[in-house]
């Protein structure tokens, strides 16, 4: 077999074993959001920052809250919030051998902080979503350079359109400025994109209400059709931070029940790309 076949059949065999662990896995919490149990549904679910003693030093998913930004452009921190936390956590346990926090079964530890808390520095990595919409204060860049610049990572996801690109880049040019940290494109062969799974770059994928409606992968029409992967480096060559754009990726996650077409055509993809930047996070 020629390298090319053999490296076609194994970005295959991925795929499938991908959709296989996904299949078989996705029953029981689908039942479980459906019915309300665990801590899958947004009804009842209390938010309160975390505490020290919430980590135990196995790997959680930390979700930033921010304050929103009346110029922005986008919803709010919350947006996929919690299922989206609680079902990366569990795929990610599944697909590696990551330790993740459990408090049992199908229940991961995840939380919620803010920038200028100090168990900002218990996590392993942060997520913001829609960061089109947020507003970062002097005190909260402060932290959060503090954070990336001593081996955090930040995973910024699900905004849309050249305005709140511009927003968000008004914002994080106070953590870190652009002319010394600017964002760039993540080449194809960046190895992020085959950390675990071959994803031969970052898919776009719609909110699951905008495709139902729509059909479309692109929110904002032409001026959001291509997705972007960007990275902001520091002065060593690390990845401290991810911005997936025209995307929405944390979508994938939450809604991986709600929907079976959406499921094969978007959960495994986003969960290939999810997995994929956590592992790499991880090991560089």
């Amino acid at each position: 077999m020629t390298a090319v076949g053999e490296n076609v059949h194994t970005v295959t065999r991925q795929r499938v074993a991908l959709v296989v662990a996904l299949v078989l896995a996705v029953g029981a919490i689908g039942e479980a959001q459906r019915r309300g149990g665990g801590r899958g549904g947004r009804g009842g679910f209390s938010v309160r920052p975390a505490i020290a003693s919430d980590f135990d030093g196995s790997w959680q998913f930390c979700r930033v809250a921010f304050r929103g930004n009346r110029a922005g452009d986008g919803g709010g921190w919350s947006v996929d919030f919690p299922r989206a936390d609680i079902n990366l956590s569990i795929r990610l346990s599944e697909l590696t051998k990551t330790t993740v926090s459990f408090a049992g079964p199908q229940e991961p530890n995840h939380v919620v902080i803010q920038l200028t808390d100090p168990t900002l520095f218990q996590c392993p990595f942060i997520m913001m979503t829609e960061v089109g919409a947020a507003f970062i204060t002097d005190a909260e860049a402060e932290a959060l350079r503090n954070y990336l610049l001593k081996g955090g990572f930040l995973w910024a996801d699900d905004f849309w359109g050249e305005y709140a690109w511009q927003v968000w880049m008004e914002q994080f040019g106070k953590v870190l400025p652009s002319a010394v940290y600017p964002a760039k494109d993540l080449p194809k062969d960046h190895p992020l994109f085959r950390a675990l799974f071959d994803t031969g770059g970052v898919p776009q994928i719609a909110s699951i209400g905008n495709w139902l409606n729509t059909g479309s992968t692109s929110e904002r029409g032409a001026e959001s059709a291509v997705p972007h992967a960007r990275g902001v480096f520091d002065q060593s060559g690390r990845l401290i931070a991810l911005m997936t754009h025209n995307t929405d990726i944390g979508d994938s996650w939450e809604e991986e029940a709600s929907n079976p077409q959406y499921f094969y055509e978007f959960s495994t993809k986003g969960y290939a790309f999810g997995v994929n930047a956590l592992v790499y996070a991880m090991t560089h």
